[in-house]
């Protein structure tokens, strides 16, 4: 990790679980670490937590259903904190509603956040890095679920978002190979882990849900945090397009 100190990584949905965990080992391991998330406040808090460590952390108040905010968000990294060298879209959610019958506008802001803000924030992280020829790194945390669909019936328009992801990751790639670059782009796909979106899940039927839970293992933010570093720590000529990580028990 020796190359990345001093670097600036940006983290989407930095205030809390898989995100927070990310930003917390980039900070250790030294990095510069701009979070982005709604909830500014979390990150900043953080950020005292975090305050004795080798790397630094700035806060962005940043909804990846806007795309202004994304926008502004990475001019304001360009003009005070410097060049990017990884992002790590990590922003995501699910949300309460079906198929039969669900709310549109529900569906909308799931694919608004796991989808187009994935997207929109990948476009400028990578128009920062080649401005400033740099060979970085866009790292998505997909899900499982975008590899194949759950048996359980919480999940509604969720796997399609991150189905989406796998099929983004390819594409990126792909791209970025027909203009000859050195940017890495990598897909983590993790179970299910102890974070709000995933104890919570946003369902409809809490208590069905909860009881689906119990049967269930699974990881920690940190386990993620792991995978991302891992890597990050590659060799430059090497690149993990998909990580896939479960917790032993994966039923799923």
């Amino acid at each position: 990790m020796e190359r990345w100190v001093g670097k600036v990584a940006v983290v989407t949905g930095a205030s809390s679980g898989i995100g927070a965990a990310i930003t917390v080992a980039l900070v250790q391991a030294g990095l510069q670490v701009v979070g982005l998330a709604r909830r500014k406040h979390k990150i900043d808090e953080l950020a005292k937590n975090l305050s004795d460590k080798p790397g630094k952390l700035y806060s962005i108040a940043t909804d990846v259903t806007k795309e202004t905010e994304i926008i502004d968000a990475f001019d304001w990294i360009k003009n005070n904190v410097g060049p990017v060298h990884t992002l790590i879209n990590n922003a995501g959610i699910i949300r309460g509603t079906n198929l039969i019958d669900g709310s549109t506008s529900l569906w909308k802001e799931t694919f608004d956040t796991n989808v187009l803000g994935l997207c929109i924030a990948t476009r400028e992280a990578l128009t920062n890095m080649r401005a400033n020829k740099v060979d970085g790194h866009i790292i998505h945390i997909n899900s499982i679920f975008g590899h194949h669909c759950s048996k359980a019936k919480f999940f509604n328009v969720y796997p399609a978002s991150k189905y989406a992801v796998t099929a983004l990751t390819e594409t990126l790639r792909r791209e970025l190979n027909s203009n000859n670059s050195k940017i890495k782009v990598t897909s983590i796909s993790p179970g299910l882990v102890k974070t709000d979106i995933g104890l919570n899940g946003g369902v409809l039927d809490l208590k069905t849900w909860k009881e689906f839970l119990s049967t269930l293992t699974f990881l920690n933010p940190e386990d993620v945090a792991g995978a991302v570093m891992y890597a990050l720590a590659t060799p430059p000529h090497v690149q993990i397009h998909e990580l896939t990580i479960k917790p032993v028990g994966e039923r799923e």
